[in-house]
């Protein structure tokens, strides 16, 4: 059993050649989060605020139905729609209850709809928000403080959800510095791998996260 993780694992290292250079955006609803005006998601940490009514003030997260709710109006639909969009509907829910002319704010605290995942031979790896309209594949290893010294430079994965199926992509770091290769773009939902240069490591990491520890114990 452990030979044959051991060839998995290489063979798949073996094999990043043939995978694809390039990947497709993703769904529309997901490509709308990476925009200039951000589309609220499942997740999304708000503050709504109304002008000189201080009581009404409120962090609220939006819910798996995409939903939100708020004194006074209660549950109203926040997924998909733009921050501006959102202010608007609320507005309009309070002024048909109980305010005459409400000014409402919506500030996204937490942007769950934009993140990237960062992880493998870099220097700091994790989740990481995706600052303005785009992110590119440098920009995203940049903010995991780039990667080290054990990277394969030429095996950066992607990892992609694109209408339900998992895409994946090889790219190499080298060419897309020296201006031989695109930098790709990166959008929230991406999860990002640099593989480790020496497969040996590379396989001492696969056994080391498997629940079977008197497996990785004698690869310590």
């Amino acid at each position: 059993m452990l030979l044959s993780l051991a060839l998995m694992l290489l063979a798949a290292c073996s094999g990043t050649s043939h995978m694809a250079r390039e990947l497709p955006q993703p769904d529309p609803l997901a490509l709308a989060t990476v925009q200039p005006e951000y589309r609220l998601s499942p997740g999304d940490v708000l503050l709504v605020k109304v002008f000189q009514v201080d009581d009404l003030e409120r962090q609220v997260r939006v819910d798996n139905d995409g939903l939100v709710s708020l004194p006074l109006i209660g549950s109203l639909p926040a997924a998909g729609k733009g921050v501006a969009e959102f202010e608007r509907e609320v507005a309009a829910r309070f002024r048909q209850t109980y305010l005459q002319d409400p000014q409402v704010s919506v500030f996204v605290q937490e942007a769950n709809g934009r993140r990237v995942t960062v992880t493998g031979a870099v220097d700091e790896p994790g989740i990481y928000p995706i600052i303005g309209a785009n992110l590119t594949l440098q920009q995203a290893l940049a903010q995991a403080k780039g990667v080290n010294n054990v990277a394969s430079r030429g095996n950066i994965i992607v990892f992609r959800t694109v209408q339900s199926q998992k895409m994946v992509a090889r790219f190499d770091l080298g060419d897309i510095e020296h201006g031989r290769a695109p930098d790709p773009e990166i959008y929230g939902g991406d999860v990002v791998v640099v593989y480790r240069s020496d497969a040996r490591l590379l396989l001492r990491t696969a056994l080391e996260l498997t629940p079977f520890v008197m497996v990785w114990r004698a690869y310590r």
